[in-house]
């Protein structure tokens, strides 16, 4: 699936290729030119006519493929997006029926709390940051009530403590 974005970007790449190309010919052609002259007044007009327009031409060339590549990424990862934009909601929840808002489903129901030593956040059981941790312990009630710990953003416990 491609986007008119992404065809339309190809002139720019063909244009760039076709300066590259233009430059490299002046060049060659000036520095032929400049070697069959032994004065230096003699080499002047193809240094003028050949080589400087050639790199320039270079230089114009590389300008428009490093664009044309960067629109190419950028019109693929707009492309990326409106297809993650477009599978999101509908697979990732369900739509309730007075919002038409996605209502997704808790990460984590558990009602037992718990923690890791020398943590900031306090989780429910299931959690995915702590779930399968052996490390991970039950909540002690006074370092929330001390405020040394808070709630996790991902599974969002409840504010009382057992």
């Amino acid at each position: 699936m491609r986007t008119s974005r992404l065809r339309t970007v190809h002139p720019v790449l063909w244009a760039g290729w076709v300066a590259l190309a233009a430059g490299s010919v002046l060049c060659v052609v000036g520095w032929y030119g400049v070697s069959g002259e032994r004065f230096a007044e003699r080499q002047l007009p193809y240094l003028a006519s050949c080589t400087v327009p050639g790199a320039a031409l270079i230089i114009s060339g590389a300008v428009l493929l490093a664009h044309g590549r960067s629109s190419i990424a950028a019109a693929r990862v707009e492309e990326l997006y409106g297809l993650l934009v477009a599978a999101g909601p509908d697979d990732a929840g369900q739509r309730t029926a007075e919002t038409g808002q996605a209502s997704l489903a808790p990460l984590a129901v558990s009602g037992e709390l718990r923690m890791v030593p020398g943590g900031t956040l306090w989780h429910r059981a299931d959690c995915p940051l702590v779930a399968g941790k052996a490390e991970a312990v039950p909540v002690d009630s006074k370092l929330v009530a001390s405020g040394e710990l808070g709630p996790c953003p991902i599974c969002e416990p409840a504010e009382e403590t057992d």
